[in-house]
């Protein structure tokens, strides 16, 4: 539900779907139109198909437990590797690299502000980039990634870089740059 939606957008929308849907298993045994239904309103439909598919699939061929493993998310229904990094990370606490748009802004800015997030092979460099710092141990990638995605939404934001509170602008080459001219 929140890929491309805020999380205020989404709230009221997931304690519903919850209480219709409480487990992988409801879900999947739902007929499509009920789950629209749940959707209605949220937008991005593709996500509520994908999202059923998903649940019919791990419940159906698996033994109706999301996998941990990035690679085997990746084969899932609707999960690229944005949704597999978060899912690996924040839910089983695996080392898996994830980049959104904070998290691509804040890794140009730092490492390379010569990159464009935007740009495709500029973001392919920048999944590199976030794959080399990424610490071994599940745990603490668990925290540099959500301190990654905050510190993009909170400090390094799209509009105003706050660099006077920024915990790493002294490694920041946009920042050193800057304070050389």
């Amino acid at each position: 539900m929140l890929q491309q939606t805020q999380v205020a957008r989404v709230i009221d929308f997931y304690h519903r779907f919850l209480t219709r849907f409480p487990s992988l298993e409801s879900l999947a045994a739902a007929r499509p139109g009920q789950v629209r239904e749940q959707w209605e309103g949220l937008g991005y439909y593709a996500r509520a198909r994908n999202l059923h598919a998903l649940s019919r699939l791990v419940t159906r061929d698996g033994d109706g437990v999301i996998p941990s493993d990035p690679i085997e998310l990746r084969a899932l229904p609707g999960v690229g590797a944005y949704t597999a990094g978060a899912v690996a990370s924040f839910a089983y606490e695996r080392p898996a690299a994830l980049v959104d748009t904070n998290v691509a802004r804040v890794i140009a800015r730092v490492f390379a502000p010569h990159l464009k997030p935007k740009r495709s092979r500029d973001a392919k460099r920048l999944w590199a980039i976030a794959e080399q710092i990424l610490p071994a141990r599940g745990k603490d990638a668990w925290t540099h990634n959500q301190a990654l995605m905050e510190l993009g939404a909170m400090v390094c934001t799209a509009r105003v870089r706050h660099c006077a509170r920024c915990p790493i602008a002294a490694h920041c080459l946009t920042r050193q740059r800057e304070l050389r001219t």
